[in-house]
């Protein structure tokens, strides 16, 4: 099982959404920034050094928001989802297709990788 860390970035009634590169499996599709924890570090620090990367920012990591397994054809992921803010940055699309902040309200207009489909709806839930 492959960990993956993943952060909820909100700035006020917006959270940060970022579209995959059309190279890469699961191409073009949102998601949550974030990534693979490497042998050694803790999930946190995955979590800032996946944002430096592919961001450009410095996260302050806060709580887990939820974490869920999903089995995809190629490989099964536990994500963790961390509520985040931005410590120092202004996000840059270095890996990203593109980058959006959207409203809960917004999450149907887009695309989702499917491991994020329950997240989701908390987040709907969570933030009416």
């Amino acid at each position: 099982m492959t960990e993956v860390v993943a952060a909820l970035i909100w700035d006020n009634d917006k959270f940060m959404i970022c579209q995959r590169p059309a190279h890469k499996a699961r191409g073009l599709l949102w998601e949550f920034v974030g990534g693979k924890v490497e042998p050694g570090e803790t999930k946190e620090q995955a979590l800032i050094r996946e944002c430096r990367e592919e961001l450009a920012v410095t996260l302050s990591v806060g709580d887990v928001f939820m974490d869920v397994i999903h089995e995809y054809p190629d490989l099964t992921v536990h994500l963790t989802l961390f509520n985040a803010t931005i410590a120092e940055g202004e996000p840059q699309k270095l890996e990203h297709n593109d980058i959006k902040w959207i409203t809960p309200r917004e999450i149907p207009n887009y695309e989702f990788c499917p491991a994020d489909e329950e997240i989701l709806a908390k987040i709907c839930e969570v933030y009416k």
